[in-house]
């Protein structure tokens, strides 16, 4: 969320900032800027009227010692009371108002941010490794993976529907031993400390992270009386770890890294997209999350890419690094990096990662506060994530870009002791 302060006082950079992301917010900004003209007058009312009713009850021991009548001083009470039950209503009803608008605004985009309307307008930061050059056609994983035996559209779609799939044998080894090979490389070289943390979550939960209200078609809830949610990526429940808490600024950054099972409607996907694994219903995925203070956000942000970069670099993957637009942000994101490995079969790049510093968007909204010397004013904490990595499309990498002619799989050197030593997937075509 927006800080209601500074949308009140910067009013003309609020408005450009959020048009640079493409979105015309002058009805909202305007009724925002209305609504707390009204709130500014009508709180020194209730103030001073709470001030009039409190100084009553000396009045009332002037009067009954002097002998005097008190009933007037009860029956000005009395409506003077009203008035105030009255005001403090509509003081309720213009700040659900003003909170309503301020929940759905996206956060504004760092200073350096290229400005674009979509992902066309996307820079390339940077870009690592050779792209194989193959003496035979590459496939498509929606192709070998059928043909090894370790992937099953058409029987996930029996059970489940369209977009889910059966991982057969190895093809289940080799997203266990992916997951396996993050976990272990963030937590012991990275300095991230593993967590596992709920796969349900709460609607104030997914508030906190800034799902809710804007992007509850995107969500999975559960049927019922239940307010809980399946969770769309472990951001939501380890960004909301600390939720309504201060923490002891000397201990930032603190850096948690953890593998979930994410669940998304992907409402709106179409297209090459909802083909073979690329956008599933349900994916894994290994998150890595910190809270930074403010001066150090950015640096950590560095940091946290060029970890998940090292995921590909050490599997031998080439990728390249885009500084997403304004246009293509989302929604609490102030700068973001997308990390894009490349599929031989589409002969273009994909994303694998996306790694955003939320600045104090998402702690506001979770009420996550630090005090920087440990005592103090407390302020909100900035916090980070990012994919380190999305399993499945690690998955889909590997299959692509290790291929051989004969259809089998060669496993990269860096997976071969989660897969038991082994060095290849699949039997040679004769």
């Amino acid at each position: 969320m927006l800080d209601p302060t500074f949308v009140r006082d910067h009013l003309d950079r609020v408005r450009a900032g959020l048009a640079a992301r493409g979105m015309d917010a002058s009805r909202e900004l305007d009724t925002l800027a209305a609504l707390d003209q009204q709130r500014r007058q009508l709180i020194p009312q209730v103030e001073g009227l709470k001030r009039d009713q409190n100084a009553s009850g000396e009045a009332v021991a002037r009067a009954k010692k002097a002998g005097e009548d008190v009933s007037h001083i009860f029956e000005a009470n009395k409506q003077r009371g009203q008035t105030i039950k009255g005001l403090e209503a509509e003081l309720e009803t213009l700040e659900q108002e003003r909170q309503a608008i301020l929940d759905i605004l996206p956060n504004l985009p760092h200073a350096s941010v290229p400005v674009g309307r979509s992902g066309a307008d996307n820079v390339e930061v940077r870009a690592w490794g050779e792209r194989r050059v193959f003496d035979f056609t590459p496939k498509a994983h929606w192709d070998s993976g059928p043909e090894l035996g370790i992937i099953d559209f058409e029987r996930a779609t029996r059970v489940s529907g369209s977009r889910f799939a059966f991982l057969m044998g190895d093809g289940a080894k080799l997203e266990r031993a992916l997951i396996n090979f993050m976990l272990e490389l963030h937590s012991t070289h990275h300095g991230y400390t593993e967590v596992e943390p709920p796969f349900l979550v709460s609607g104030s939960t997914l508030y906190g992270t800034g799902q809710l209200p804007k992007f509850g078609p995107d969500l999975f809830k559960i049927a019922g009386e239940w307010d809980l949610y399946l969770i769309p990526t472990a951001e939501v429940p380890v960004t909301n770890l600390y939720r309504g808490e201060i923490l002891d600024g000397r201990q930032l950054p603190l850096r948690y890294t953890a593998y979930t099972p994410c669940f998304r409607s992907e409402a709106g996907s179409y297209g090459s997209d909802v083909r073979g694994l690329i956008r599933q219903h349900q994916f894994d995925k290994v998150e890595l999350v910190k809270f930074a203070a403010p001066d150090t956000s950015y640096d950590e942000l560095d940091s946290l890419t060029a970890n998940a970069e090292r995921v590909l670099q050490l599997l031998e993957l080439p990728y390249r690094t885009m500084a997403l637009c304004t246009g293509d942000m989302g929604f609490s994101a102030s700068k973001t990096y997308d990390i894009e490995v490349w599929l031989p079969s589409q002969q273009t790049y994909r994303e694998i990662s996306s790694c955003s510093n939320c600045e104090a968007f998402q702690a506001r909204r979770a009420n996550i506060r630090f005090r920087p010397d440990g005592t103090g004013k407390a302020e909100y904490v900035h916090t980070l994530n990012g994919s380190g990595l999305a399993v499945g499309r690690t998955l889909i990498a590997v299959l692509e870009n290790y291929q051989q002619a004969d259809g089998t799989v060669i496993i990269p050197e860096a997976l071969r002791p989660y897969m038991g030593g082994r060095t290849v997937i699949g039997t040679p075509r004769v």
